[in-house]
């Protein structure tokens, strides 16, 4: 009977208790999101619609699931950041209410809300996003449209691993009933190309809104890498360095980070995804660090690499000055109008002559083995942002963000001398496209080793904190 009363009392109190306050006020604000779907539905073809879905939900172990992450492509469009929801949107008014596009949301819970959070439902979408025509997700499958009569039925690509559920509003459930609606089989997904065209000419190109925050996100992360350069030290683990860029992106308002933080020392900076972070000491080696901060959604990609003890050796100095070489011959040509494949193309060419001229290898052709990734990619929402692709005919626009990231790795038994053996070094900044320039975003973090050095040199917060044995 208590557990009764307190949860009539909780429904009760629900709708006043939705509101979160001290929140930050930085966030996209609904218009951008219905500026969005506007730019979206004038590149769709004449009489289609266009369907949304959020991501599942993903186990972490058992019974607890990872925190949830939104479709980014979902937020972009709507500001939603909940599961089990879609998003309509279509090219012409429909029916006699002349609604553009509808939003299918998860149902508020007064008990569900007490243990996993607070939902927005039906009016808080209405009111925080700008819909005007939203339901709950279980009447997606009785809501009346008829795909058959549009001539492009636009959608991403469905999950095929979304755990089977009875519950009607669930993720599940409206795949279900989209695909038995709109006759659709994994043999007849023909229009998520027409969706990953359309999501991509948009995203590749950053609104102000956008660049605001990606400032931000990248600024931040600077502070992060520069607080490791002055706290890092020989008997420092990998494991807290990573907690050094952590701690720093939470400080300032970051929600995460925008992809798993890579933090390698010595031969580990080898591995290009190294993502253990178990090393206990760094001793006197090289350490690479590949760590962007998610802020409000969107993702920095900054890499530094520093010595452990502050002072480069003659060896490492060597490698460092060629990638820092390589990187200043690409900002020469960053600028709209340039195909996106030169950038590779200058970093490849002054690497290869950089290895060749210490000896490392003797044909151009080898480069491969030490610099085996590409220079660039695109930046925003994703770490590896959506953009277009289409080989040498690529130009970079105007208030495209792409990162510029040569690199040298050279693992032991590498066939050249063994005191080159176990340098890893890679530099990576996120750079703004201008129509005659560019803007680096990272550049409040050193690139230079001489200024890396001499930052080395001060001293961190972080080398003051003492902790108890255990």
């Amino acid at each position: 009977m208590k557990q009764f009363l307190f949860l009539l009392v909780f429904a009760l109190t629900a709708p006043f208790a939705h509101s979160q306050e001290n929140l930050p006020t930085d966030y996209l604000t609904k218009e951008f999101h219905q500026g969005r779907r506007e730019a979206f539905r004038a590149l769709m073809p004449a009489n289609s619609v266009a369907v949304v879905f959020s991501y599942p939900e993903r186990v972490f172990s058992r019974d607890m699931d990872y925190i949830y992450h939104a479709n980014p492509d979902m937020y972009y469009l709507s500001g939603y950041k909940e599961p089990d929801a879609v998003l309509l949107i279509f090219k012409e008014a429909q029916g006699t209410e002349k609604y553009n596009e509808v939003l299918f949301v998860r149902e508020r819970n007064a008990a569900r809300e007490m243990w996993t959070g607070r939902r927005l439902g039906i009016e808080g979408a209405k009111a925080k996003l700008g819909f005007t025509t939203v339901y709950n997700g279980k009447d997606f499958n009785a809501f009346g449209i008829d795909f058959s009569k549009f001539s492009t039925i636009i959608y991403d690509r469905i999950p095929t691993d979304v755990a089977e559920n009875n519950s009607p509003d669930n993720l599940f459930a409206l795949l279900k009933s989209f695909k038995s609606k709109a006759g659709i089989t994994q043999a007849n997904e023909v229009s998520t190309d027409l969706f990953d065209k359309i999501t991509s000419s948009l995203r590749e190109i950053k609104t102000p809104e956008e660049l605001v925050l990606m400032r931000k996100t990248v600024k931040l992360s600077c502070v992060a890498h520069n607080e490791v350069m002055k706290a890092v030290g020989p008997d420092m683990s990998e494991n807290e360095a990573d907690g050094i860029h952590t701690y720093i992106h939470k400080h300032y308002g970051a929600e995460a980070e925008g992809y798993a933080p890579i933090i390698g020392v010595g031969a580990n900076g080898c591995i290009l995804h190294y993502w253990e972070n178990n090393a206990t000491k760094m001793d006197n080696q090289l350490l690479l660090m590949d760590v962007g901060s998610e802020y409000h959604g969107y993702s920095a990609d900054v890499t530094r690499t520093i010595t452990a003890n502050g002072k480069f050796t003659e060896e490492q100095k060597a490698i460092y000055q060629i990638v820092y070489d390589a990187q200043e011959a690409v900002f020469k040509i960053c600028k709209a109008g340039t195909p996106l494949v030169a950038l590779n193309e200058a970093a490849k060419d002054v690497i290869a002559k950089g290895l060749i001229k210490l000896g490392i290898i003797t044909d151009p052709k080898d480069v491969k083995l030490y610099y085996p990734h590409t220079c660039s990619h695109f930046l925003g929402l994703d770490v590896h942002d959506k953009g277009t692709y289409n080989g040498p005919n690529t130009l970079i626009k105007e208030n495209m963000i792409l990162t510029v990231e040569p690199g040298i790795y050279i693992p032991a038994n590498s066939k050249c001398d063994k005191k080159w053996w176990n340098i890893g070094v890679r530099i990576e900044d996120d750079i703004l496209m201008l129509k005659d320039s560019y803007e680096n975003l990272s550049i409040d973090s050193p690139r230079k080793w001489q200024d890396i050095e001499a930052l080395a040199k001060q001293k961190s917060t972080f080398n003051d904190m003492k902790f108890p044995k255990i």
